[in-house]
């Protein structure tokens, strides 16, 4: 089974860190597979801002584009079509590996077809996002420049996988989990309220007790 930290944060009121999460979860008997997290891919890469977008002066299908990064004003040759002056993109500097793409960028700025390219300006697909190909990644403007990519698009949270054994069918919920952090220490379980539901119809079948004291109650 699968969980997002956040997910289980929703259930656990807690400052724990993943590896915590993690130790807490190993001493309760829960036995962890995998941790994951998404940001970790995207480490190299923040928001940026084109300032400029020029036709490139030796190729008809390249813009020369100048772009406000976390590392400086660079300057970057874009093949992508959608690239235009004011947009807010994803950057990946020089020497960054790019996921989607499998390689990884020149340490140094290289030239293309004359003009020196330091970094890149990357899609969806190049760092395994989206299936998106026909353009760089068109971001939202209110972004602030340099921010990591992973923060915003709300990506760095970690995934936890681990084995759910034949005698703890409570594991399949998140909640479960949480109850069973807490009793270790890890933090206080938040019950949720239950919203009730009025019934549209009396109940068609009969509930009594034969023996009231010893079951003064029923719930269906």
């Amino acid at each position: 089974m699968k969980f997002t930290l956040s997910w289980l944060k929703t259930h656990l009121e807690t400052e724990a860190t993943i590896d915590e999460v993690v130790e807490a979860m190993t001493l309760a008997g829960l036995e962890v597979e995998e941790v994951e997290n998404p940001a970790e891919k995207l480490k190299a890469f923040s928001v940026a801002k084109v300032l400029t977008a020029e036709k490139h002066p030796d190729a008809d299908k390249l813009k020369v584009c100048t772009v406000d990064t976390r590392d400086g004003v660079k300057t970057i040759v874009c093949g992508a079509p959608n690239a235009r002056a004011d947009m807010t993109v994803a950057y990946a500097p020089m020497g960054a590996y790019i996921p989607g793409a499998d390689f990884s960028l020149d340490k140094k700025p290289r030239k293309i077809r004359g003009v020196e390219s330091s970094g890149m300006m990357c899609s969806g697909s190049e760092l395994d996002l989206g299936d998106d190909a026909d353009g760089i990644m068109d971001l939202d403007s209110s972004l602030t420049m340099g921010m990591p990519l992973a923060d915003a698009l709300d990506l760095n949270d970690p995934v936890i996988d681990f084995e759910v054994t034949p005698n703890r069918p409570d594991w399949l919920g998140v909640d479960s989990i949480a109850r069973d952090l807490a009793a270790v220490g890890l933090g206080k379980v938040i019950t949720k309220p239950i919203d009730s539901i009025k019934g549209s119809f009396p109940c068609p079948v009969v509930i009594k007790t034969d023996v009231p004291d010893a079951c003064p109650a029923f719930v269906g």
